[in-house]
């Protein structure tokens, strides 16, 4: 029988999980678990410390994010958007973006080239 190689590492499988549970704040920094890498998506969980975050870059694909909980400024092509608990934004393909920790947040990262 041959060993499946599985797509999903860092998280339980056949398991209900809380994906927010699986990234802790550490004062001061920007720590993530990637759930998932390959030529084609990313899927990386985040927790951002306030004041915290990722300066302007532009990504190889188009990046949805999904806010868990607290309040994240994400900048797009030089416009502001201020996301909370339970809201999603799109950063486009090849467009300048950031983000900053209003206040602590987690979020979820799906990254689709």
């Amino acid at each position: 029988m041959l060993e499946k190689i599985s797509s999903i590492k860092n998280i339980p499988h056949s398991e209900i999980v809380k994906l927010a549970k699986l990234v802790q704040y550490q004062e001061g920094q920007v720590v993530s678990r990637t759930i998932s890498q390959n030529q084609s998506v990313t899927i990386t969980l985040f927790a951002f410390d306030k004041g915290e975050g990722l300066s302007g870059h532009s990504a190889p694909g188009d990046a949805l994010v999904q806010i868990f909980e607290g309040q994240a400024t994400i900048t797009i092509d030089d416009k502001d958007y201020v996301l909370s608990s339970g809201e999603s934004i799109v950063m486009p393909a090849g467009i300048p973006h950031a983000l900053e920790a209003s206040e602590k947040f987690k979020m979820l990262l799906l990254l689709v080239k």
